[in-house]
């Protein structure tokens, strides 16, 4: 008989947990579930879960942003979400659905609405939010109490997860991102001689992604006498437009103009992988890090920050070097040791192509996820 299994995702994009979300439906649909995806309205995430095998339903619903979070948002947003919620149950309970995989903390309306209508619930965690006050996170981790399994990207996010509240933690199973690798076999290669030292850094430009560290890194760079360029990959949410004319106006002010460019959103990013250099990831927090990951597949020597999931992707020495987060300076040396070092930069990029393959490959992934999945089908609804 066919399984049926309902995904909701609150985005229509195609950054980290949009991505994840792909390979955790095509691991459904290869194991034999038919697969109902509800995205909040139109985008690019949809042709991609198409082209996995999931049939894809546009239908508004809440979604939580932390511009919500203030007493009157969160008045607003209750009646919204006791209304979605109600309305969701009523659908599930008429769809005859075997199992809902919630993608992401900031929907929690669908994990009520689908313990309402009796059917199996698990939640895919992707944040690990340290920086917000206990009452909060217990607020916006507490809806994972109704879930019959809890799945965190990193072990950063299990402890941030159960931080407000212990007994989640304990029972959140940690899954690494399964991350496809480059169309191509990679080529660990060291720079062009005579060539400025190429960074790239793939990314939304976000204060939390660290954009203006690298920037001002280069600065840093240029003044130590080393011919460094850098291409940043990626833009702004809406509503952070004033970052992107910030980092201009940055550029601008450290007369970076030919050496820093602003790429817009790239996809497929690969190409700005395949031409680099050094891959930076100077977030200053990060959950995960699928770009990490990529540029390690990619057979890059990686700068990533020393914070959270990078911290349990790249190892410092080994596959790549870490630096504290927001640490400019420290940025800038360990690209330098890269730059007067370029043997240093081959070992890294052959020992993180080795051990990205082997640690964060889509079928370790897919494997784990189809068991949790199936997992759901023996556990009563109650």
């Amino acid at each position: 008989m066919t399984r049926r299994l309902v995904v909701a995702h609150p985005s229509t994009e195609l950054y980290g947990s949009d991505l994840q979300l792909v390979e955790s439906v095509a691991a459904a649909v290869g194991a034999g579930w038919e697969v109902l995806a509800v995205l909040p309205g139109d985008g690019p995430l949809a042709e991609r879960l198409t082209a996995a095998g999931a049939t894809v339903r546009l239908a508004p619903f809440p979604v939580l942003r932390k511009s919500l979070l203030t007493p009157r948002g969160l008045a607003a947003l209750s009646v919204t979400m006791a209304r979605s919620t109600w309305q969701t149950a009523r659908w599930l309970r008429r769809s005859h659905v075997d199992a809902v995989y919630v993608n992401t903390l900031t929907i929690p309306s669908w994990i009520v609405a689908a313990r309402a209508a009796r059917v199996p619930v698990v939640c895919h965690v992707h944040e690990a939010e340290e920086d917000q006050s206990t009452v909060i996170t217990a607020g916006l981790t507490a809806p994972l109490l109704l879930a019959h399994r809890i799945i965190a990207n990193s072990e950063a996010s299990r402890r941030a997860t159960g931080r407000a509240i212990d007994a989640l933690g304990r029972r959140t199973t940690v899954v690494h991102n399964g991350v496809p690798g480059p169309p191509e076999p990679p080529v660990v290669r060291s720079r062009v001689p005579g060539a400025p030292l190429r960074l790239v850094l793939v990314g939304r430009l976000s204060p939390r992604k660290g954009s203006d560290v690298a920037v001002s890194a280069v600065a840093e760079l240029v003044d130590r006498g080393h011919d460094v360029v850098l291409r940043l990959a990626g833009d702004v949410f809406e509503g952070y437009e004033w970052f992107r004319e910030q980092l201009r106006e940055q550029i601008v002010r450290d007369h970076l103009e030919d050496r820093v460019e602003l790429l817009g959103f790239v996809h497929p990013t690969w190409p700005e992988l395949a031409d680099a250099d050094v891959v930076l990831v100077p977030s200053l927090v990060e959950p995960f890090g699928n770009t990490a990951v990529e540029a390690l597949l990619a057979g890059r020597p990686v700068v990533a920050s020393n914070t959270q999931g990078l911290a349990e992707i790249v190892r410092d020495g080994d596959n790549g070097l870490l630096v504290p987060p927001g640490d400019v300076h420290a940025l800038a040396s360990a690209v330098a040791r890269l730059d007067d070092d370029p043997g240093l930069a081959a070992d890294l990029a052959r020992h993180g192509l080795v051990d990205a393959s082997a640690r964060f490959s889509r079928e370790r992934y897919a494997n784990q996820i189809v068991t949790i999945l199936e997992s759901l089908r023996s556990r009563p609804a109650r």
